[in-house]
């Protein structure tokens, strides 16, 4: 079975500290580093991942799906609420899927369980966001060379050598 994650993405914003700061400055700004964040835990727990926004009060709104950097970007139409995207894809995606919604919005989460769906606090989003991230700076402490990055220093010894002799002209 597939597994999907739904992200109720202005909850998720004003619930963590720092996107919560941003967004008082420059909310397209919030929604960017949301959507990185999300990016990068999806790519690690290689799930299906669809943020939602809402467009509730956005006059003449379509609503859009934008496929970015490997996850689902929802805003949707006007008049149609985040919460309403989400427990209609949920109960769309229960029926072949594992989903887990990601919100910590009290009714929304008791609609989902009651659904099937399993529910995920903003807090507890944050915190396995923050461990992917601290993974991904572990591997990439760990394939980093030990030597300066010189090309010489990543031959083989015959290939070094042979370059050596180049430079000296010998």
């Amino acid at each position: 079975m597939k597994d999907y994650l739904l992200v109720d993405g202005y909850n998720i914003i004003f619930a963590w500290k720092e996107l919560s700061e941003l967004a008082k400055d420059d909310i397209e700004a919030a929604k960017s580093s949301l959507v990185t964040q999300l990016c990068n835990y999806q790519g690690i727990k290689k799930m299906n991942l669809i943020l939602v926004f809402d467009a509730y009060r956005v006059e003449g709104g379509e609503g859009s799906v934008v496929k970015e950097g490997g996850i689902y970007v929802v805003h949707t139409r006007e008049a149609e609420t985040a919460d309403q995207y989400i427990e209609k894809t949920t109960h769309e995606l229960i029926k072949n899927c594992n989903v887990t919604v990601a919100t910590s919005d009290g009714l929304e989460q008791v609609i989902i369980v009651s659904q099937g769906a399993l529910r995920m606090s903003a807090r507890d989003l944050y915190r396995e966001v923050n461990a992917g991230r601290k993974m991904i700076d572990e591997k990439i402490e760990q394939i980093k060379p030990v030597k300066n990055n010189m090309l010489i220093d990543n031959l083989d010894s015959e290939a070094a050598d042979f370059l050596e002799k180049l430079r000296l002209k010998r």
